[in-house]
């Protein structure tokens, strides 16, 4: 994978880790009474603001889209750290007891960005941050769709795939608002 993109990712990263330390020193971890389709519809209330805005070229609320990118990062992986402890009822977690796990998903996402970035040649830069709002958009329906059948498919990968590429569209398109900004 190209230097520039791993450096633009592991700073976007960094930027949501940070974040996602503070809020968890400031609230705990009250996420924890979550069920993974509640998660799913925190991330489409973020998404659903985002392609308002830029449908209507104008906002209401003064928080720029950018934070609401970082917080479809951070709400996928609170996701992805849930589904790893089903078996685990705690509703407390320390920040150092979560932040090894934050890691090992960014690090699974990183793998799977460098994977497809290498087949598609970093298509991504072409496209445009609308287009990918839209693509996180219909990977939500596609993970609701999952849930609602129960985690079954047929054919198609699971809901981590899914949390993992709007991951890495949201990072992408932070990197495209940084660059434009």
């Amino acid at each position: 994978m190209k230097t520039q993109t791993v450096s633009e990712y592991n700073q976007v990263i960094g930027l949501c880790k940070e974040l996602f330390k503070k809020k968890t020193i400031d609230y705990g971890t009250a996420w924890r009474i979550l069920r993974i389709p509640s998660i799913t519809d925190q991330i489409f209330i973020k998404a659903q603001r985002i392609r308002s805005i830029q449908e209507k070229g104008t906002q209401r609320v003064d928080d720029p889209i950018s934070d609401e990118f970082v917080g479809i990062i951070n709400y996928c992986i609170i996701a992805l750290i849930q589904i790893s402890l089903k078996d685990d009822d705690r509703m407390e977690l320390s920040y150092e007891e979560l932040a090894p796990m934050y890691e090992h998903w960014v690090y699974a996402t990183r793998g799977l960005l460098e994977n497809k970035n290498h087949d598609y040649d970093e298509a991504w830069r072409d496209l445009r941050v609308s287009s990918m709002t839209d693509i996180i958009l219909m990977k939500l329906y596609r993970v609701k769709q999952i849930e609602d059948n129960a985690g079954k498919t047929l054919v198609s990968e699971g809901i981590e795939a899914n949390y993992q590429d709007m991951i890495n569209y949201a990072i992408f398109c932070l990197i495209k608002l940084q660059n434009h900004a």
